[in-house]
């Protein structure tokens, strides 16, 4: 169940020929089969968005490395089938951004291949320092998607977020937008972030967090909660690192009682099980890991002292 591991920056843009030259490898071992969009599993844990109410499953699908096939035909398929599954195992929330290499134009396609299915909460974002070209970026982005408007556009690492943020609240009081956010990555311009939330209406924020990477446990999860902001977490394995990581070491008594068959999946559970985070948007190539994914999202989770020995004896590993 773990995502594509990249050694490379998460803040950088990624060619289409890395990403298939990473996702090969990958790849090789997909599920082979896919399962019908009526075929549901247990519907996951959802959580509601602060400023709403609107209720959403707490496992997204990421898209970052994953999704950047070009026309390759067969990253085309797979891409297609791993969307399948994330649809009919009560999935809804996909996350993209113009700085993913074709990521959008995949998902566009994999929408169109599945009959547009209505399920479907799409997350992107505006990634330019130039307002004019961000807003031409932000249409271009739906295109590729084929939706008639987005659920959520994000500033994306907060890059000229000063000049993307009212362009987007315009959107959303025109009914163009459902809602507003920010994102950043690897930990980065944290302070930046948490000033941002005191100031501005957010809907949204997206960042890292992990077992590993507990730094907004501190200041920005306890700031989401009392603005009422949703949180989107991103790298909850850390591109895959850590699973591949803890798969050295064997399965704890304690994720068998809360359900979990594999490292990933107790990874997850962490993630999704803090009351503070609304969706967490694991990336993979694979059917079955996109199925243990979403199976992450429900059962019984760990409470706060289960997730305290967690965080504990995976720092002593």
């Amino acid at each position: 169940m773990t995502q594509t591991v990249a050694r490379f920056s998460e803040g950088q843009p990624l060619t289409r020929r890395a990403s298939l030259g990473r996702m090969a490898a990958l790849a090789a071992g997909a599920a082979a089969g896919s399962l019908p969009l009526h075929a549901q599993a247990v519907a996951p844990l959802t959580r509601p968005i602060p400023s709403s109410g609107e209720a959403i499953p707490v496992v997204g699908l990421g898209s970052w490395i994953t999704f950047n096939v070009g026309q390759d035909a067969a990253g085309l398929a797979m891409s297609t089938e791993v969307i399948r599954a994330f649809l009919a195992s009560g999935g809804r929330m996909i996350d993209s951004s113009p700085m993913y290499g074709s990521a959008q134009a995949t998902i566009g396609h994999a929408m169109t291949q599945l009959g547009r299915p209505k399920t479907v909460w799409s997350a992107d974002k505006v990634w330019d320092g130039d307002l004019a070209r961000g807003t031409a970026q932000m249409e271009t982005s739906r295109q590729r998607w084929g939706v008639q408007r987005f659920d959520l556009l994000q500033v994306h690492n907060l890059l000229s977020w000063e000049a993307h943020l009212p362009r987007l609240f315009e959107m959303k009081a025109a009914g163009r937008l459902r809602y507003v956010g920010i994102s950043t990555s690897h930990g980065r311009r944290h302070a930046d972030m948490a000033q941002i939330m005191r100031s501005q209406p957010l809907d949204f924020v997206q960042l890292t967090y992990n077992l590993v990477d507990r730094e907004v446990e501190q200041r920005l999860l306890p700031l989401a909660r009392d603005r009422g902001i949703a949180v989107i977490v991103n790298r909850p394995f850390r591109q895959g690192a850590l699973p591949q990581q803890l798969a050295r070491y064997p399965l704890p008594g304690w994720a068998r009682e809360i359900g979990c068959e594999h490292w990933a999946q107790a990874a997850l559970k962490f993630v999704v099980s803090h009351p503070d985070v609304t969706c967490a948007i694991p990336a993979t190539t694979q059917v079955a890991h996109v199925r243990q994914n979403l199976a992450a999202g429900g059962g019984p989770m760990p409470d706060t002292a289960l997730r305290a020995r967690m965080a504990r004896e995976v720092a002593a590993l």
